[in-house]
This record gives C-alpha cells, sequence and structure tokens, in this order.
C-alpha cells in the first residue's frame, strides 16, 4: 500500500522571496514517498509578484477572507490529496520531519500530528520539546505549547479548517489544534523537525491584534480562564499587551488578575515594569526570544 498523498500549504505576502524558497525547497527535498504537492498561497497581492518559487509548485492567489486562515484554506481547498501539512513561509522544515509524522499517524490511529521545533533568533537555535509523545487539551490550556506550531500541522484533508474570524489571524493555530485535541489527543513526534525562525513574523509585535486574538480565544474557548496556570498566562499576556500600548490602567487590571489566578505568574511583573516605563516591550519579548520563548 502506498504512503498516503500530502499537500503541504504555504501562505505568504511575497515580500521575503529568499526565506520562501528555503520554505519550498525544504519541502520538496523531504525524503517521502508518496505524493506531496506544494501549494503557496498569496495573500493580499497577486500570485504573478510571488517569485522564487520552482516548478511543480501552484502559487494561488488568497480566494476567502484576508489573511492566514483564509489562506490557509484556500490551499487546503485547492488540494486532493490524503493528508494537508501547513508550513509557514520563513520557516524550514528539516530531513525527516513528513515520514515521522505519517509513520506516528498510522501508528497510533491519530487524526493530528506536531512536531518539537528548534527556534532559530538572533544567531541562536534552541530545541523547544513538549516531553511527550500525546498533546490533550489540558496539555493547550495550560501552556500554548510553542512546539505545537502551526508549521508542524499534518491531518487529513477536509478534516479541520482555520477559523477565518480570528482577528487579524492571531491565535487561529491555538485554536485548531484545541480543536483538534478535543477530537482526539495530538500525535507529537517530539524530536525537532521544523526551524521556526522568531523575530521575522509579519504578527510579531501588533499588540492591538495579539489582545483583540486573546480575546477571542477566551470567548470561544471558556476553559482557559478556569484553569488557574492558563488563566493566569492569557491574563499576563493580556496585561503585557495593554502595556506595550501605553495602556497603564488596562495593564495594571489584567496584571492583577493574572496574580489572582497564580502568585508567582512571571508575565504580570513584566507587564508592570513595562506600563511603569522601567523597561521598553520590545526589550523584553527580544530577551525572552534569545532563549527560545516568548510572551
Amino acid at each position: 500500500m502506498s504512503p498516503p498523498s500530502v499537500g503541504v500549504v504555504i501562505p505568504t505576502r511575497g515580500d521575503r522571496p529568499a526565506l520562501l524558497r528555503q520554505a519550498v525547497d525544504a519541502v520538496l527535498l523531504q525524503d517521502y514517498a508518496g505524493e506531496l504537492q506544494v501549494v503557496v498561497v498569496a495573500d493580499g497581492r497577486s500570485p504573478h509578484d510571488v517569485s522564487g518559487v520552482p516548478r511543480p509548485v501552484r502559487v494561488l492567489p488568497n480566494t476567502r477572507a484576508p489573511g492566514l486562515p483564509g489562506a490557509r484554506n484556500t490551499g487546503i481547498a485547492a488540494c486532493d490529496t490524503d493528508l494537508i501539512a501547513f508550513c509557514d513561509d520563513d520557516d524550514v522544515w528539516l530531513p525527516g520531519k513528513l515520514a515521522a509524522q505519517v509513520r506516528a499517524l498510522d501508528e497510533t490511529g491519530g487524526e493530528f500530528a506536531s512536531c518539537a521545533i528548534e527556534v532559530e533568533h538572533g544567531g541562536r537555535h534552541i530545541a523547544r520539546l513538549a516531553g511527550t509523545s500525546s498533546v490533550g487539551v489540558a496539555d493547550l490550556v495550560r501552556s500554548r505549547m510553542v512546539m505545537v506550531h502551526s508549521s508542524t500541522f499534518l491531518f487529513p484533508r477536509g478534516l479541520f479548517w482555520p477559523d477565518e474570524s480570528a482577528p487579524a489571524g492571531q491565535n487561529e493555530d491555538w485554536d485548531l489544534a484545541l480543536r483538534a485535541a478535543r477530537r482526539r489527543p495530538i500525535v507529537h513526534v517530539d524530536r525537532p523537525l521544523v526551524l521556526v525562525r522568531w523575530g521575522g513574523s509579519h504578527y510579531a509585535v501588533r499588540w492591538a491584534d495579539r489582545i483583540a486574538g486573546l480575546e477571542w480565544m477566551l470567548a470561544r474557548h471558556p476553559e482557559l480562564a478556569v484553569d488557574p496556570r492558563g488563566a493566569a498566562r492569557v491574563r499576563g499576556q493580556l496585561a503585557f499587551c495593554h502595556a506595550a500600548l501605553g495602556r497603564r490602567r488596562a495593564a495594571v487590571r489584567w496584571a492583577l488578575r493574572a496574580l489572582a489566578s497564580r502568585p508567582w505568574e512571571p508575565r504580570a511583573p513584566l507587564a508592570l515594569a513595562v506600563a511603569a516605563g522601567l523597561v521598553t516591550a520590545p526589550t523584553v519579548l527580544s530577551a525572552l526570544q534569545q532563549r527560545g520563548h516568548g510572551i
């Protein structure tokens, strides 16, 4: 029996052709015996403006809602494969990624796979492992689990679709992972098989969008406000984002709520320091990313 065919969806704005070419080449170089279809989806511009993509890769316009979820769904709809995989245009699949995940799905009967990642920031490389081969809802509520990253996702075509109502595309991947885990635990290959570059994301410092995305998640997944650790983390993130925008009163309010949920929540004092003008939000974020962590 032949391995399942895989459609790989790579959204892009077309403004970083060298990185896009690296992402595409890494997918095409996967040692995988099954059929591979690669679709690059141009979001917000014409496919003719996207350069550096070799044949037989297809380049399509985003025909759905503008933004990352719509671009991903455009790519899913364009594929006729057994499985769908995502890769961001600034990330790189490492050798063996696809074969390891397909094998893990086959061996476990799972529906959705992720893998560990290697974070690259400021010339440093840091492996982020989950320490488990199975990720459930409780895991994703307590922690965002950065290694359950969109560029690691693999699942049957038609079973899952990113939600296009996510504000500015924020947290659509976290939402998708939670929805998948509710059906069946995520099969996780705990080896760093995707290189994730931090610092160049289109969403890195859009604080208002981050706030909207976190509020959207709280409304969609009430359990995030129930688990003390998960609630403290989200509230601490909201505090930090408000502080980054200079909204001191909102930052203090969310920081106090975070500390009420978990007295040792580390994001709360960071948010208060930014709100007080003791340090800037980009400085804190850069220091965390140097260690392979986000806010």
